[in-house]
């Protein structure tokens, strides 16, 4: 492990979903208790890496629409989550190099690493916020002073953050607030945890998160989760589970079969 910026602390003892997730990609950036939790969860609940596998495929189709065919240059990564493989950047900076990024999150873990292993093209910028969400004009404005240009068209990208707000209202909001504040052509990319696949194993393992760790994350349901997507156009198919959005041409039955994890991609008029 590398360590954490002058002045930030992590408890290692304390699970955390940033690291959690990344246990389930099969990465290596996490601590025996979120592998313990992360064991327990995938116990009662053993697609989960099905889901976080589909999650994150769905986040590279999804950043690689922006970057061709909508010509985004420029991108709000909210909720990062520790580095693994095919991140925000690298797959925007791989269409076009001078794309530019700013990951946000309040874990000192994953913007220690973050800041150590995502490095992007010469041509771009990539840049490294803590923050929270729940602070949406902080971090607008802390993304705005030097990185982004935010009367400029861009990519919010809300993947698995919502659920952890547990008040719908209140996350919908926040998702307005930001939309809000970016012009027309700008698009926003989210996804989240549902209950309708598989809702009672996907509940219960859930539960077991929910008592362990601090930051409680709240399953919904699709008709819950079109409401982030208010006022927006949204791009065909809709909201559907992460593996069937545009899925790519090789898939195989495994790689479309559909997980409790619905995700959409939408643009502002």
């Amino acid at each position: 492990m590398t360590d954490a910026p002058p002045g930030a602390t992590f408890d290692s003892n304390v699970p955390h979903s940033a690291r959690v997730w990344n246990y389930w990609l099969g990465g290596q950036d996490n601590f025996e208790p979120d592998r313990t939790v992360g064991d327990q969860f995938a116990q009662l609940y053993p697609d989960i890496t099905l889901v976080a596998r589909s999650s994150r495929a769905f986040l590279k189709r999804a950043v690689t629409f922006l970057a061709t065919e909508a010509g985004i240059r420029q991108f709000l990564d909210i909720g990062t989550g520790m580095p693994t493989a095919e991140n925000t950047h690298q797959v925007a900076q791989a269409a076009a190099p001078e794309s530019r990024i700013v990951y946000v999150d309040n874990d000192p873990l994953v913007l220690t690493h973050a800041r150590t292993l995502l490095t992007g093209t010469p041509q771009g910028g990539t840049e490294y916020l803590d923050a929270d969400l729940k602070d949406p004009v902080g971090i607008l404005r802390a993304a705005g002073r030097t990185t982004l240009d935010l009367s400029r068209p861009t990519g919010l990208i809300l993947m698995n953050i919502l659920g952890h707000v547990g008040d719908l209202d209140e996350a919908a909001g926040i998702v307005g607030q930001l939309m809000a504040a970016l012009p027309s052509g700008s698009y926003l990319v989210t996804a989240d945890g549902t209950d309708v696949i598989d809702g009672p194993a996907f509940s219960a393992a859930i539960d077991v998160w929910n008592t362990n760790a601090p930051l409680a994350y709240h399953l919904r349901h699709p008709d819950q989760l079109a409401r982030f997507l208010t006022g927006l156009t949204v791009v065909e198919p809709g909201l559907v589970p992460c593996s069937q959005w545009r899925p790519s041409p090789d898939a195989t039955p495994k790689d479309l079969r559909a997980v409790d994890e619905y995700g959409a991609v939408a643009v502002k008029p």
